[in-house]
């Protein structure tokens, strides 16, 4: 079954012929020179927040998370000009030393077609997990189609999450799942919520499959939900409820994603988070404007180049190293007087003992 997946955070339409293959389609042309200028206050630190959010696509237990607000201009031509209309992107991160969480949220009137990805918005994040790959053409590498591979284009890898709702319930789990990892890719026949990495726009395959063939060792390991403000059932929709909502409702898409910071990943596709270090990540955005399907290079992003992600230790840590600091003081005095006390009171029973001694002693004989 072919499967649509538009992956690039630059780039390109996909497809998924069969389970696993990715097939190159069609290529983005950027018009003129690139040209990109950085918003250099922007960042997003995913604080340490253990047991706060629920991965149901609800944006509610996100309200006291700080985020970043990002203009949304064309990937291709980021002019001002031409940006996202309906709103802004917020992106908020967390992490509760196991998994790193992820929440986009974006203002657009509601719109939805069963089945047909390219007529509902799609969403993606991009990380670089090469020290050379670089945001603008997808890691970078220069390699044509049929050279690039993991020896050509080493230090050019770029990790993908891309979520294509059309078959994806509201509030439901999609991504990683048995069916797909046992068969050790990055795929997700249900939802199209796929784990990829790419050198460039013209090399990139699911987790685990190469030019070379597949390596089954690979995996999904993403996880995530949607949701839309309009929604008024919040006890759960099956695929029967579709579209879930009427067309035209203003209101506000949230996606909602999570994935381990440290993944078994030997094939170096898959960004590993370290706490206490920066990461270099983006995010993009599809819409179906104007009841028109959206295509490949048509699309959205925060920015024109990398935007760094920190993610920062616990400040429980910090509070719980303070408190056991201070109770060791505490304690190291008491200790100290009460040493003090037990050596005056071993004094005074050494005396008075010796004293009885000497009064009560009588000396027998002559």
């Amino acid at each position: 079954m072919e499967q649509s997946l538009l992956l690039t955070l630059f780039s390109i339409l996909i497809a998924v012929l069969g389970s696993t293959r990715i097939q190159f389609v069609a290529t983005h042309q950027e018009s003129g020179d690139w040209h990109c200028e950085v918003d250099e206050e922007s960042r997003v630190s995913a604080e340490f927040k253990p047991g706060v959010v629920t991965l149901d696509g609800h944006g509610d237990d996100w309200e006291n998370i700080d985020g970043f607000e990002f203009s949304l201009l064309p990937a291709l031509d980021p002019d001002h000009d031409h940006e996202y209309k309906q709103g802004k992107m917020t992106v908020k991160a967390l992490h509760d030393g196991k998994d790193v969480y992820f929440l986009l949220q974006v203002d657009g009137e509601y719109v939805y077609k069963k089945g047909n990805d390219k007529n509902c918005p799609s969403v993606a994040l991009m990380f670089q997990v090469g020290e050379s790959a670089t945001y603008h053409s997808m890691g970078g590498c220069k390699q044509s189609p049929d050279a690039c591979n993991k020896k050509t284009c080493r230090g050019h890898e770029v990790d993908i999450m891309h979520f294509s709702i059309g078959n994806a319930i509201p509030g439901r789990l999609y991504g990683g799942n048995p069916v797909d990892n046992r068969d050790g890719n990055g795929g997700d026949r249900f939802g199209h919520l796929v784990d990829l990495y790419a050198w460039s726009p013209h090399c990139l395959n699911l987790d685990g499959v190469s030019p070379k063939g597949n390596d089954t060792s690979a995996q999904n390991d993403w996880r995530g939900a949607w949701w839309h403000s309009s929604f008024t059932t919040h006890s759960g929709y099956s695929e029967e409820d579709s579209p879930y909502s009427t067309k035209g409702q203003k209101g506000t898409f949230y996606f909602e994603f999570s994935r381990p910071l440290r993944t078994m990943d030997r094939l170096q596709q898959d960004v590993q988070f370290t706490i206490g270090q920066m990461s270099k990540f983006s995010a993009a955005f599809w819409y179906p404007e104007d009841g028109n399907a959206w295509h490949g290079s048509g699309h959205y992003t925060i920015s024109c180049d990398w935007v760094p992600l920190d993610v920062p230790p616990g400040s429980s840590v910090g509070a719980k190293v303070v408190s056991r600091s201070s109770w060791d003081a505490i304690s190291g005095g008491f200790a100290f007087l009460l040493s003090i006390v037990s050596f005056g009171v071993t004094i005074f029973i050494g005396y008075w003992v010796h004293k009885k001694d000497v009064t009560s002693f009588q000396r027998i004989g002559g």
